[in-house]
């Protein structure tokens, strides 16, 4: 237990990686992380890893955040879904005032999650008046508070802007109690994650409970993490999330090979030259995503340290490499489970669920074939 104590996140997603893999049938038949699995990632701070270290957070290293979640995926990709979901909502900390930080993320369990940005709050005296409901609430049952990106109108209702003429947009926080949520999430993949929705009605939010999320002026933490934002280490998570299914995957596609015969009359698998062939090239596609993307992950990090900026050009390879691992981890994933033949289609083996869940992920916001579009716009205008 020592040792666990004084481990890192990555050593402690390893060591609770079997609690969470038994419970995750559980955790897809109710659609919520069981009390055990909340728990265990409670008890050993991985919530906690992106929190500032001057709240009592780990404040880890990008990769480090990374590789937690790869652990934890490869045991269940809903719970490291919502692991990677509730750790970035916490980044908000390093834009809100201490002792609103305190109040949120140090009173158990000190979980935040929100959804997808949307509707507007009026500005009042003290704060401002929202009512208003938004989806995609990934690890919202866990959740002590609640968060939504709003556009601010005044008191005439006329939308504020930035200096830079931009409408002005806030991130709101407020308790779970405050709101009511509604249960909507009945999906193919990450069925697991209670990605559901959450509404409030005419609810006062206090000046200090809103933040600039991702404005590097508005940042009151100096660690190079927060100049990083939340958009692209959501990003980065995820891909790593990605990676974990399809190393699960492909290493479940492998033990069966070494022990299934095709038939009765035919060899075991894996004298299959073709079963060898393939196995040897799929494990190459999905050593190259992962080097890709912790490569990417490494330059941009080193260069943030050292210079303080994160910059248009930084943003745009994380994106593309982001995007390429997922849909490069999906294309393993599809190749393990085609290997697997009928064995892949009986929930009681390891390749259906997962094969719906790489196909949930790559359908979020991160994986979109728009983001192609957008690198290769940049790189043919010299930027």
């Amino acid at each position: 237990m020592q040792e666990l104590a004084e481990a890192g996140p990555v050593e402690r997603a390893r060591a609770i990686a079997p609690i969470i893999a038994r419970e995750a049938d559980e955790i897809e038949r109710t659609r919520r992380l069981t009390p055990d699995v909340v728990n265990a990632l409670i008890d050993n701070g991985l919530y906690r890893a992106l929190l500032p270290r001057s709240l009592g957070g780990a404040e880890a290293p990008i990769e480090t955040f990374m590789q937690m979640l790869e652990e934890i995926a490869k045991a269940d990709a809903s719970t490291a879904w919502c692991l990677g979901q509730c750790s970035v909502c916490a980044m908000i900390a390093a834009w809100l005032d201490p002792d609103t930080a305190h109040e949120i993320f140090n009173a158990a369990p000190g979980i935040l999650a929100w959804g997808a940005i949307g509707h507007e709050a009026r500005s009042v005296e003290g704060g401002y008046r929202v009512t208003a409901r938004w989806d995609f609430a990934s690890g919202s049952r866990q959740a002590s508070w609640l968060g939504a990106h709003v556009r601010i109108v005044g008191a005439d209702g006329a939308p504020r802007r930035n200096a830079d003429g931009s409408p002005e947009v806030r991130t709101i926080l407020f308790p779970v109690a405050s709101a009511v949520l509604h249960d909507v999430w009945q999906a193919i993949g990450l069925s697991g994650t209670g990605t559901d929705s959450y509404e409030v009605s005419d609810l006062f939010i206090p000046e200090r409970f809103t933040a600039f999320r991702d404005v590097t002026a508005a940042l009151r933490e100096p660690g190079p993490l927060y100049r990083i934002g939340t958009g692209a280490t959501f990003s980065l998570g995820f891909a790593a999330v990605s990676l974990g299914v399809a190393r699960a995957t492909l290493d479940a596609a492998i033990a069966l090979a070494r022990a299934k015969h095709a038939s009765l009359a035919t060899a075991a698998m894996r004298d299959n030259a073709a079963v060898q062939g393939l196995i040897g090239r799929t494990e190459g596609d999905l050593r190259a995503a992962r080097a890709y993307l912790y490569a990417t992950a490494h330059a941009m990090w080193r260069e943030l340290s050292a210079t303080g900026e994160f910059s248009a050009a930084h943003r745009s390879a994380v994106r593309l490499a982001a995007t390429w691992t997922i849909h490069r981890s999906a294309r393993v994933v599809d190749t393990a489970y085609h290997m697997a033949g009928a064995t892949a289609v009986f929930r009681k083996h390891p390749f259906e669920r997962r094969f719906r869940d790489m196909h949930a992920i790559a359908q979020q916001i991160q994986a979109r074939d728009t983001h192609y579009e957008d690198v290769g716009r940049a790189i043919l205008a010299g930027e």
